[in-house]
């Protein structure tokens, strides 16, 4: 009986250890960052009346907290209505943050315009979804207030 004892024992000892190194990779994950959503603007300033400098007050943040650039090409950014934006060649230097905008404009490094002339984001609650160009979910930032005009993810 004590044989059995001290080997089960040692046999939840070393499944502790296992289970433990299983979870460094994720840990180290972790500590280099990630890409992920940052902030929605989902209400712009005044009077939604349409006008591309309204719908470009309209925006989403996507910050990279990693050590390296990483390719977006193919990711994409969706709306719960399915609005889609979708990266083409594009990389986001490391720690550096982009600002997809709703409305039309010239693509540079810090933005991104996704040429619509209506609002994407609801004023009142709404779900962004960043997935990979693999359909890999990202990440997601969800809002449900008429209090605010924006929401940190």
């Amino acid at each position: 009986m004590f044989r059995i004892r001290t080997l089960s024992a040692a046999g939840a000892a070393v499944a502790a250890v296992v289970a433990g190194m299983a979870l460094l990779p994720a840990q180290a994950q972790a500590a280099s960052g990630s890409v992920h959503l940052y902030k929605i603007y989902y209400d712009s300033p005044g009077t939604d009346r349409g006008a591309n400098t309204s719908l470009n007050a309209e925006y989403v943040q996507i910050r990279n907290t990693t050590s390296k650039g990483v390719s977006l090409k193919g990711w994409t950014l969706t709306d719960a209505s399915r609005h889609t934006y979708t990266f083409g060649t594009y990389t986001l230097g490391k720690g550096k943050t982009v600002t997809v905008h709703t409305g039309k404009g010239t693509n540079t490094t810090a933005n991104r315009y996704q040429g619509r002339a209506a609002y994407v984001w609801n004023n009142d609650k709404d779900t962004a979804t960043l997935k990979k160009s693999t359909g890999a979910k990202v990440d997601t930032c969800s809002y449900n207030s008429t209090k605010a005009d924006y929401t940190m993810c």
